[in-house]
Parts: structure tokens; sequence; C-alpha cells
């Protein structure tokens, strides 16, 4: 059996803010609302930390279309097999 631990956080909020979470999820909603929001956050948090982390691993050599793309465009074509003409 699995059992998932809870932590309560103290966190303020402003008037404002929180009307506006209950017009969104109701009074009785606010802690789902909020665990939610918070975990979209991190989720993208996490995305963008793996991009920063990612970023300039791969070299930069160029590409062979670079120089004439629309040539390069064409002899792809022309190479394909399955296409006619």
């Amino acid at each position: 059996m699995c059992y998932v631990h809870h932590m309560r956080m103290h966190i303020e909020l402003g008037d404002e803010l929180v009307a506006q979470v209950d017009e969104l999820a109701g009074p009785r909603g606010r802690s789902a609302f909020v665990r939610a929001a918070i975990e979209r956050a991190v989720r993208q948090e996490l995305r963008w930390s793996d991009i920063e982390a990612a970023a300039g691993s791969i070299e930069g050599e160029g590409h062979e279309w670079d120089a004439d793309p629309a040539s390069w465009v064409r002899e792809q074509r022309r190479a394909d097999v399955r296409r006619a003409g």
C-alpha cells in the first residue's frame, strides 16, 4: 500500500487574488485550485530547466541546405523514388 503524505503550507495572498480564485474555483475549491496551479508552475519550471540545460549541447555545424535551400529541396524531391516525374 502506498501512502501519500500531505504537508500544509501557509501562504499569504491578496484579497483580490483570493476573490479571483473563489470566482474560478469556488471557496470550497481553493486548495485544489492552488495545488493544481503550483503543480503546473513546477512542471513548467522543470521543463525550462531541462531546456536551458540542453541549450548548446548540440554543436552548430550548419546544414547541407544552408547555402541554397531551394536546390536542396529540389534534389530531395528528385531522389524520392516514390515521386513520379
